[in-house]
């Protein structure tokens, strides 16, 4: 098993977390205030230099208004 900081996978993921926002006329500061967060995180998040855990994943989704079973299945559709 790799890291999966650098991995297609997670570059997939970030891409459409980023997305999703952008969808939804957020800016990074704006996701960052729902999230309690400083904008950093989304921005580090959003740019690959940070792995979202499981509980984060869910609170990122959750805040864009979005399922998280969506950003799994656009990793998994395109891993398969």
């Amino acid at each position: 098993m790799h890291k999966s900081l650098n991995s297609p996978e997670h570059q997939r993921l970030t891409t459409w977390l980023k997305s999703v926002r952008e969808k939804h006329g957020m800016t990074m500061r704006d996701l960052a205030e729902k999230l309690d967060t400083p904008h950093s995180f989304v921005g580090k998040t959003e740019q690959g230099e940070r792995r979202l855990d499981v509980v984060e994943f869910i609170q990122y989704c959750e805040a864009l208004g979005v399922d998280p079973l969506e950003g799994l299945k656009e990793v998994m559709e395109r891993t398969a």
